[in-house]
């Protein structure tokens, strides 16, 4: 056998070997083959049903630190590393007040997954937990608006946050049930306050039970909300709102296991024509609107 020959049976025989994998290979490696279907597949179908990712994006993947963020941190990079379309990445991390171990949990798995994080402070916590008036919101508002302006400082056009399919569902019964209207939470949006920002939800076709199961199969640890409000919360035996919600469908999904798919459903086909009021651009409209000029909308079955 010539060298050139021997050399390629060599090759071909190293191929053929299997190799040991690091660790954050064989976490990659089951997002894409044991969890493909669970969690591959939605988040290619949202991205691509959606539109959220176009040519010469340069996209900050905010990482919270929790277990949604990290997996869209993970998912975002296999897309950048096999998709077509040309854009960029930046894993952006917020320290809105975490305590050292937090801290520190974040930039070990940051580590261990392999992600290029880059770090921010601010001093939300502080400023959220020292007011007794809805500081959850508080926090939300006041993190959206620094991500917003840190990705903007670093050249980004669009922020990814990590809301998956529960989150929509919980988030449409929570605007039905304590805030008096239906709203949705969509999967892409521009920024109001900042000009050219948009803002993109690449998990919204994942369920969290996948994203439950994958981090379990995987043996991760992911910090949970870390803020003292909470930590008081769960300490005195209280809960949110939409902790309330999460029980409310866990119930009724019991009797019905298709209701977080019937409700994720309706949001995408609302019928306008039997809706006594709507607000667009933030203008309320009503029904009686050319009403008289209107052609007649077909009665529901549920009509006499």
């Amino acid at each position: 056998m010539n060298a050139p020959s021997r050399r390629k049976l060599l090759e071909k025989r190293e191929l053929s070997m299997p190799r040991t994998l690091e660790p954050y290979q064989m976490i990659e490696r089951s997002i894409i083959k044991k969890y493909r279907d669970e969690l591959w597949k939605p988040f290619v179908y949202a991205v691509k049903k959606y539109e959220l990712i176009q040519a010469g994006d340069k996209i900050a993947v905010c990482i919270s630190g929790g277990k949604d963020s990290m997996l869209m941190a993970k998912l975002m990079q296999e897309l950048h590393r096999h998709s077509d379309v040309p854009f960029e990445l930046v894993f952006l991390v917020m320290d809105p007040g975490y305590n050292a171990i937090n801290r520190q949990r974040i930039e070990s798995n940051a580590a261990l997954l392999h992600i290029p994080i880059t770090v921010f402070e601010t001093n939300i916590f502080e400023v959220a937990n020292s007011t007794d008036k809805s500081p959850c919101y508080l926090c939300a508002r006041m993190r959206r608006g620094h991500l917003y302006s840190k990705a903007k400082e670093l050249g980004c056009n669009k922020i990814a946050l990590g809301h998956h399919f529960n989150d929509v569902i919980e988030t449409t019964v929570l605007g039905m049930f304590f805030g008096s209207q239906l709203q949705a939470m969509p999967p892409k949006l521009h920024s109001t306050n900042f000009a050219g920002m948009e803002l993109i939800r690449p998990l919204y076709c994942v369920h969290e039970d996948s994203v439950i199961a994958w981090r379990r199969y995987n043996d991760l640890e992911f910090i949970q909300c870390a803020c003292r409000f909470t930590e008081n919360c769960a300490a005195s035996g209280g809960g949110s709102k939409r902790q309330e919600v999460k029980e409310l469908l866990r119930r009724l999904k019991r009797d019905n296991p298709d209701i977080e798919k019937s409700i994720f459903n309706s949001i995408h086909a609302v019928s306008l024509d039997t809706m006594i009021g709507y607000k667009t651009h933030g203008e309320l409209h009503s029904f009686l609107e050319g009403y008289d000029e209107k052609p007649p909308v077909e009665e529901s079955e549920g009509e006499e």
